[in-house]
């Protein structure tokens, strides 16, 4: 059987912890003589996540280390999402949708949501398009005709097409894995403990 990416990683058991830790590439350059700073913006910023599994015995840790070896080290792709946050804390109702093609940068404009809402979406609320995960920096409010502009990290991946469909809740993102190396471990009672590094594909 040939494997296809993005592959489903198991669902059970789910992962102990999950660390994000999101990098925005800023360089700071500071006089040795005076200690004053320039800062450089630029574009990269970039999703990145270590993954614990709970101690497993071999029935419940064999899927999970299949699915790593189908990924062949840094080559194949996984969705992940934030699994303490599945459901926006905004009130998020309509059917949102992104409302004009090739927008760019940090904020997308959207449409379709209820009209007149205030909160539709909070701060730290996420939302996926086109298989690419987002988080919303500002509350953002409908107007009276359900148009939005969500300021969101990171910036917009690839230009939007119109009416494109917002996910807002179970939103995951493209990953692959950080490193080449698949590594398991054994322990006496053989308990089998795995644990991982990721990083957006991009």
């Amino acid at each position: 059987m040939t494997i296809s990416y993005p592959i489903t990683l198991p669902a059970t058991p789910a992962p102990s912890s999950i660390r994000i830790y999101p990098r925005s590439v800023v360089a700071v350059a500071a006089s040795p003589f005076t200690g004053a700073q320039q800062v450089y913006q630029h574009q990269g910023q970039i999703w990145q996540a270590d993954i614990t599994l709970p101690p497993m015995y071999r029935e419940s840790a064999a899927p999970w280390i299949a699915s790593l070896l189908q990924l062949n080290g840094r080559y194949g792709t996984f969705k992940l999402g934030d699994s303490a946050c599945r459901n926006p804390r905004g009130t998020a109702t309509g059917t949102p949708l992104v409302k004009g093609a090739s927008q760019t940068g940090q904020s997308l404009i959207t449409d379709g949501w209820t009209a007149g809402v205030t909160g539709i979406l909070k701060q730290g609320d996420y939302i996926q398009v086109n298989s690419r995960l987002y988080m919303v920096m500002v509350d953002a409010n409908s107007d009276g005709s359900g148009n939005a502009t969500l300021d969101i990290w990171p910036r917009l991946r690839l230009p939007t097409v119109d009416n494109e469909v917002i996910t807002i809740r179970n939103c995951t993102g493209l990953f692959r894995l950080a490193s080449n190396e698949m590594p398991w471990d054994y322990r006496i009672g053989n308990i089998i403990n795995v644990s991982f590094s990721a990083v957006e594909a991009i």
